[in-house]
């Protein structure tokens, strides 16, 4: 797979810079429900080719892909921690109050 094959999968899903496997595949249903030819419509056939190839070349780079185990990256991955981290000492934000060591 080249970077421009990927790079037309992912305009035909529609997908921004960032996509979970789940919205990847519900996209695909998407896709397919709207312009599958059997469904009746005069839809081109060459769309769902197009549609079902894409879902092959994202399928594969989600397949290969090296996942990071880095803190960077899980604090990337789940904004919820990467505030709670940022903003936890704070009692209007963090929700607690804020304790006194001595």
């Amino acid at each position: 797979m080249t970077y421009q094959e990927f790079k037309e999968a992912v305009e035909v899903f529609g997908l921004g810079e960032r996509a979970t496997l789940e919205q990847i595949k519900d996209r695909h249903r998407q896709l397919v429900k709207a312009h599958h030819p059997d469904r009746g419509s005069s839809t081109d056939p060459q769309t769902i080719r197009a549609i079902n190839r894409a879902h092959k070349t994202l399928m594969q780079y989600c397949r290969s892909y090296h996942f990071c185990f880095s803190e960077a990256e899980f604090l990337e991955q789940t904004p919820a921690e990467r505030i709670r981290r940022q903003f936890g000492w704070d009692p209007v934000w963090g929700g607690r109050e804020e304790t006194q060591e001595d």
